[in-house]
């Protein structure tokens, strides 16, 4: 689908290519702005990971079940990104300053900053599954209850807008993670 979006691309935009502009732009500030001058190496992991957010978690619009509902994706995602964040650190720090960093800013610190990493990506995973399931089975009990009308104006709620907040959210804490791993 992005080779349909951007195959006739011009210098001066109109259209369809502003749209794609500007979200493009967005995202990027919104990483940048999280991130620092280091921003540009970890845009298009992010960028991916706020695409695939956007239609994974609004696709109950169209009557798909959200793939975000399944455990095993949110904790598939969860451990894509803690695995950037340990090679970020890596990359950025050095093995040993990466290791060193464990026992900063003291090393009585260091059993709990090992178990972070594992308490890191599921926190990440549980909080997106858990929203999107909620959501979900809301609305599902709201089709079975309630006539028509009612539904579908929740649904902008619960299908549109709080799967954009979902994305956001786990866009801006794996770009927090990172953040902290490479300073």
């Amino acid at each position: 689908s992005s080779i349909l979006l951007v195959r006739n691309f011009k210098t001066v935009p109109t259209g369809t290519q502003n749209v794609i502009e500007v979200l493009v732009d967005t995202l990027n500030n919104f990483i940048k702005g999280i991130i620092g001058h280091q921003w540009r190496v970890f845009a298009p992991y992010l960028g991916t990971v706020a695409l695939y957010l956007i239609v994974a978690n609004t696709i109950s619009i169209f009557g798909f079940t959200p793939p975000t509902k399944d455990l095993n994706v949110t904790a598939a995602l969860s451990i894509m990104t803690i695995a950037i964040v340990i090679g970020a650190g890596i990359r950025f720090k050095g093995l040993r300053g990466w290791l060193n960093s464990f026992k900063e800013p003291i090393p009585v610190i260091l059993p709990m900053k090992i178990l972070e990493l594992f308490v890191r990506p599921l926190s990440l995973s549980m909080r997106l599954f858990g929203n999107i399931l909620g959501s979900y089975v809301i609305m599902e009990l709201l089709y079975q209850v309630i006539p028509i009308a009612v539904p579908a104006v929740l649904s902008i709620y619960f299908d549109i807008f709080d799967g954009l907040i979902q994305m956001v959210v786990f866009v801006f804490l794996s770009a927090l993670f990172i953040r902290e791993a490479i300073e």
